[in-house]
């Protein structure tokens, strides 16, 4: 117990509303303190203020340098960056056409160039196949009740010959197979005639060859109840005239 603490003397204890006071004068004391010790904010500021010492600002950097802000802005615009595509413009501003361009440019020119140069030069003959000179006119049967082999002992006889000679050979050859070429001679002249208005005995035969058409398989009975096969060929005819050389 202080000295300076005040006491009740009838009963010998300390005097709680001294000591509340006390208390109250130090946490007043302490409070009045406080602020003194702390450093004072800074003050805030206005947006306002900042806007009108901009233009200020600039008018006197544009009077020490002599040079316009708006011109300064028109003369170092950048352009804006899209998402997209770039269009050509702005890739290739002067209007000259990038280096890609001119490769295809010129390789399509060099493409043409060998073009033109083949198509001028003269092309090869073929030596295996030599056509005959002038219109050919071409007749054919099909499925002739004959052999090819038959067919072909007959049609030897007439190629190369003019249409006239072949008709003589023709009638006076004594073989079935004779009979439908005679035909198919006749059908040939009178196609060269009406589709080409030719003159049938200025023709000759260019080219006459039969080739192997199917086959019908018959059966034939035999001794002590047997079956043969029998063959019934056919063939397909082919007669080409072309005028005769002058």
């Amino acid at each position: 117990m202080t000295p300076d603490s005040p006491q009740d003397p009838q009963k010998g204890k300390v005097d709680e509303a001294a000591v509340a006071e006390d208390a109250k004068d130090a946490k007043a004391e302490a409070a009045a303190e406080a602020p003194e010790a702390q450093p004072e904010p800074k003050p805030k500021r206005s947006r306002t203020r900042a806007k009108k010492a901009a233009p200020e600002a600039e008018g006197q950097a544009a009077a020490e340098t002599g040079v316009d802000k708006d011109a300064a802005e028109a003369t170092e615009t950048k352009p804006k960056r899209s998402r997209g595509r770039v269009p050509a413009e702005a890739k290739n501003p002067e209007g000259t056409k990038p280096e890609g361009t001119k490769k295809k440019a010129a390789a399509a020119a060099t493409d043409k160039e060998t073009q033109d140069a083949a198509a001028a030069q003269p092309r090869k003959r073929d030596r295996r196949r030599r056509p005959e000179p002038g219109i050919l006119v071409r007749a054919q049967a099909k499925y002739v009740r004959t052999s090819a082999r038959k067919a072909r002992l007959v049609c030897d006889h007439i190629r190369g010959k003019d249409v006239v000679e072949a008709r003589a050979i023709l009638a006076y050859t004594p073989r079935a197979a004779a009979k439908p070429w005679l035909k198919l001679l006749e059908s040939a002249v009178a196609n060269a005639e009406h589709n080409h208005e030719l003159v049938g005995d200025d023709l000759r035969i260019a080219a006459v060859h039969a080739d192997e058409g199917p086959t019908l398989k018959r059966f034939r009975p035999r001794a002590m109840g047997r079956a043969t096969r029998i063959r019934k060929r056919t063939s397909h005819l082919t007669i080409t005239l072309t005028p005769k050389e002058n």
